[in-house]
């Protein structure tokens, strides 16, 4: 059965890491969704400036219109999206009813560490309390997520996932 599967979390967290390191486990074509944003939040973001919810709605569309059409295809992917506010999460699930989540947690020391130590294209560590404040961790009733804690090796991280049987 194909799936659309969104790899969630504040940036740093290790949505792009994992998910590149999980894809071949799930047969599923990984995506960034970093390379969905448009010029203009790519531009944002790299000025230091947090993006507005009307900033992410495009994007949001387009990430379902994405994991949407790979499910309809026949073929399992998984993105990388932040999806830190419910509302996104139920903009994505509502074309999708094939979809899951899976948020990778971890404290805003650990990730702060982390990304403080990487470079990316557009997002400094500054904007990572934006971030954290921006989060509404998933609630028991959002059954379709997967929490997994991001304090061990990426290994770790990819069995746990693997032994959950998402997909």
């Amino acid at each position: 059965m194909a799936r659309f599967i969104i790899l969630m979390g504040v940036s740093g967290s290790g949505k792009t890491v994992i998910g590149k390191s999980l894809s071949p486990n799930l047969n599923a074509e990984f995506i960034d969704g970093d390379n969905l944003h448009t010029q203009r939040n790519v531009d944002k973001m790299a000025a230091g400036i947090p993006l507005t919810d009307e900033d992410r709605l495009d994007w949001l569309d387009l990430i379902a219109k994405v994991g949407h059409d790979h499910a309809e295809h026949g073929t399992t992917c998984i993105i990388a999206c932040s999806a830190l506010k419910r509302k996104y999460r139920d903009i994505l699930r509502t074309t999708n009813p094939k979809m899951g989540f899976i948020y990778l947690k971890g404290s805003y020391e650990l990730i702060f560490d982390r990304i403080s130590k990487r470079s990316h294209q557009y997002m400094p560590s500054s904007l990572l309390q934006s971030q954290f404040d921006t989060l509404e961790e998933p609630q028991a009733d959002e059954k379709d997520v997967f929490i997994v804690s991001i304090d061990k090796e990426i290994s770790e991280i990819v069995d746990d996932i693997v032994k959950a049987d998402l997909v």
